[in-house]
């Protein structure tokens, strides 16, 4: 049964204050009078369906929601804001939030329209009881990794793509401008599902241990609404266990091990991990025999090349596993914050990771979905070039669309792969 027109303008009302506009913002940002934007809160003046479109869009919010017969008057981003005043305070980190979750809608509608099946429900998760010390935090996360990189079928091997594969698990990512001591959050949304952001102030590298830290509360607490990482909860047991389960994700204590035998080193330990942070090292104390092997800088440039990380976090790594001592830790710490490590790294011609790519695997899954939906005819050109616009500028999406349907007698959908 279609809802009143008073019951629109008390939803749009409900959408405006959760997220702390007022009529003036909304005003200004749809180019009406506040007056207009008063009349349709109270029901007073029709809503077209461009100013809808444009509305949900500004409140991070699908149109179909705010039309539906069952009608949140809290979502998963209007939680985190009310939850964490400083982030609703930054007004650019909030409209980028938005129009995150709005691409994340928009690609989960995509899906849905060339026949994927996106149940956000059904997303793996890991239900394990919320640890009661640092040290049972510190074995869940490294038991999770464990079992996490055997059902991804990576075993020992390094994770070659981070933003990729939560991509590819069905994790909506982006990297956004957030307060300096937040490296990244996660949001569960119902129609988007879970969402990771990262903070794009961050080292390309720093992201890469960020992404995977927040994978870990994506499988480890989904019950949550959302989840923060700030440096200053970084002893949180919740966070402590998301560290370990990081760690051991990106630099599986196996894989380490068989890495520096090659190169002739290691040692046999028993596997406990944490994580480096802005302000310093995670202290958790484990029980281990502490070998004394000849770790060197060129050891751990290599290492941190062959796992695609940095090498601050490959030399805590092998402090963690005890494969390097505290003595020799330091000097090598020493050594490449002199810059040592990117000269050895430079002369022996060692690329850096492919984060560019990495970061546009969103931007290509949905144009190729969007074209997908236009070969089908399930969304008109328009549509599509409203859709591409949000992640090109308007005049390459238009030749985009050209270049795409030019010479196909068939139909434009002919010409593609299988959507995945």
């Amino acid at each position: 049964m279609p809802i009143t027109q008073q019951e629109l303008g008390r939803r749009l009302k409900a959408a405006r204050e959760a997220l702390g506009l007022t009529q003036d913002n909304v005003a200004a940002s749809l180019d009406l009078s506040r007056s207009a934007v008063a009349q349709m809160e109270l029901g007073n003046r029709a809503v077209s369906s461009l100013e809808l479109d444009r509305l949900a869009h500004l409140y991070g919010r699908d149109i179909r929601e705010l039309l539906s017969d069952q009608f949140r008057e809290e979502d998963a981003l209007i939680a985190l804001f009310r939850a964490d005043g400083d982030l609703a305070s930054h007004a650019e980190t909030a409209a980028t939030l938005r129009h995150c979750m709005n691409l994340g809608r928009e690609l989960a509608n995509l899906e849905w329209l060339v026949g994927l099946d996106h149940d956000t429900a059904a997303a793996v998760r890991y239900s394990l009881p919320s640890p009661r010390s640092k040290s049972e935090a510190i074995r869940q996360g490294a038991d999770v990794a464990d079992q996490e990189r055997r059902r991804l079928g990576i075993g020992d091997a390094p994770v070659s793509n981070i933003i990729e594969l939560l991509e590819t698990q069905g994790v909506r990512t982006a990297l956004v401008d957030l307060p300096e001591d937040v490296s990244g959050l996660t949001l569960f949304d119902r129609e988007v599902g879970p969402f990771v952001v990262v903070n794009e102030r961050e080292h390309l590298l720093r992201r890469t241990f960020s992404f995977a830290h927040e994978y870990g509360h994506v499988l480890l607490d989904r019950d949550a609404q959302r989840m923060i990482s700030r440096d200053s909860h970084r002893d949180d047991l919740p966070e402590v266990r998301a560290n370990s389960f990081a760690a051991n994700l990106l630099m599986p204590a196996t894989g380490v091990r068989q890495f520096l035998a090659t190169l002739g080193k290691g040692s046999d330990s028993r596997l406990f991990a944490e994580a480096p942070t802005k302000m310093g090292a995670i202290s958790i104390e484990a029980r281990s025999r502490v070998a004394a092997p000849d770790i060197q800088l060129l050891d751990v440039v290599l290492l941190a090349h062959q796992f695609g990380v940095s090498r601050s976090f490959t030399l805590y790594r092998l402090h963690n596993l005890k494969i390097i001592g505290e003595r020799d830790f330091q000097t090598v710490w020493a050594q490449n914050e002199a810059g040592k490590g990117s000269e050895l790294a430079r002369l022996l011609d060692l690329p850096e990771p492919d984060h560019q790519a990495a970061r546009h695997f969103f931007r290509h899954r949905f144009l190729r979905l969007a074209l997908e939906a236009y070969g089908r005819e399930a969304i008109t050109r328009s549509k599509f070039a409203e859709l591409a616009a949000t992640v090109l500028d308007a005049a390459d999406a238009e030749r985009l669309l050209d270049v795409f349907t030019a010479d196909e007698p068939h139909g434009p959908a002919d010409c593609l792969l299988p959507a995945g």
